[in-house]
């Protein structure tokens, strides 16, 4: 039995691409993910949304963990395994749990992070958890998320990293060249936030190691 690891960006689906576990990249576009999603098959336990997050609590800081009770939207929600969620907080303890907002655009201004707080109280914010969410709804299967947080509620995400990944979840360093060549000043602000990245990604390892065969879901 396989589980579904939905991810954004390729370095995260090869952290957590491991035995029992199929990760998919989603690359920010969330239809192209739907439909990589809808054509897997055979036998699938269980759909984990996991990777990194921006916070949208000002508590929440870097490389620190969320695991969703429940994944929203504006208009939608979906409530996370609990068995699932149960297992990942015992081999966890330190994450934070709460809800996890799905948004299909980036939000990196701070206020728009801070209003999205205030107005649902989601702890952090991704752009794979709505899509997983729905996928799993579809084929009636357990879901559960998993965040780790790459830049805090106050962080202002520089140009060049909100034109940095591709539908395939890699990353387009002739779009990213090209935003530093038009603004060199924002140099500074991604070396900030490369470092933040760096840091969620080695707790993501942490975790994928902490959470064992499939994610933590493998017997749910």
């Amino acid at each position: 039995m396989t589980i579904i690891a939905v991810t954004g960006l390729a370095k995260e689906a090869k952290i957590v691409g491991v035995a029992d576990v199929v990760a998919v990249a989603g690359g920010g576009d969330s239809d192209g993910l739907a439909k990589k999603l809808d054509a897997l098959h055979g036998d699938l336990r269980g759909v984990i949304s996991i990777g990194l997050a921006g916070a949208l609590s000002s508590h929440l800081k870097v490389g620190e963990v969320v695991i969703a009770d429940q994944i929203i939207t504006g208009l939608e929600n979906w409530d996370c395994h609990e068995g699932w969620r149960v297992r990942l907080l015992s081999r966890l303890p330190h994450a934070h749990q709460g809800q996890i907002f799905g948004s299909d655009v980036i939000i990196e201004n701070a206020d728009t992070k801070s209003g999205l707080y205030d107005a649902t109280g989601a702890l952090a914010v991704d752009m794979e958890s709505q899509v997983a969410a729905r996928f799993a709804a579809r084929r009636n299967l357990p879901l559960a998320a998993l965040r780790v947080i790459s830049d805090d509620a106050s962080h202002v995400l520089p140009p060049a990293a909100l034109v940095a990944m591709r539908p395939d979840g890699g990353i387009a360093l002739g779009r990213v060249l090209g935003s530093l060549l038009r603004k060199p000043t924002q140099v500074p602000a991604l070396v900030r936030t490369a470092r933040a990245s760096n840091k969620a990604f080695a707790e993501l390892l942490r975790c994928r190691d902490l959470c064992g065969v499939g994610l933590a879901g493998a017997d749910i």
